[in-house]
């Protein structure tokens, strides 16, 4: 069968933005009093949506999550010096895309934080759209983002082509029913 449609996770797949991800993180919490290493983050939260990430950390009150959240937000680009983009991948979408193919971002992230990292990397306008975690109801491990996606664009799984990195976003292309590759930055 022929691919229509390629999916890809945002961070650590089309972009190495773990630490510019993980630096805001630091300083957001550091703010509140909570000191976070990078090792730790890295570890053990990366690919995390925030409010589980701070719960788990032991925040459970929704207006500090939220505040946390929109302060991590706020400090995120002031690291995107630290940002890479992943060039063969995106190379290849902007192949893909010239010969008629779809190409969407499918990320946990928050979309403000996904968006002004793609403006900063100047790849804003080589997709066709972008679905976060905050779009769905059941974020990764979950397949929802995907076959929200195929849904859209009315392609089947196996017209589809997912990148992801983390075990996470590779359980929910698991589940999705798509072919799927592993990244690793």
């Amino acid at each position: 069968m022929l691919i229509k449609l390629l999916l890809l996770d945002f961070d650590g797949t089309l972009a190495d933005t773990r630490r510019a991800n993980t630096l805001a993180y630091i300083d957001a919490l550091a703010e509140e009093g909570y000191t976070l290493d990078e090792e730790t983050y890295v570890r053990k939260y990366f690919g995390l949506r925030c409010p589980e990430f701070l719960r788990d950390i032991g925040f459970t009150d929704p207006a500090d999550i939220e505040r946390i959240r929109r302060r991590k937000i706020e400090l995120y680009p002031s690291h995107f010096d630290t940002v890479s983009l992943n060039r063969p991948l995106w190379e290849f979408v902007c192949d893909f895309r010239r010969k008629g193919g779809r190409a969407w971002v499918v990320s946990t992230g928050h979309a403000d934080n996904v968006s002004n990292a793609m403006r900063h990397l100047g790849i804003a306008d080589g997709f066709d759209g972008i679905v976060t975690g905050d779009m769905v109801e059941r974020s990764k491990p979950a397949p929802d983002c995907f076959l929200r996606v195929m849904e859209i664009e009315g392609v089947k799984p196996e017209e589809t082509l997912i990148f992801e990195d983390s075990a996470t976003g590779l359980e929910a292309a698991r589940r999705s029913g798509a072919p799927y590759i592993k990244v690793t930055l």
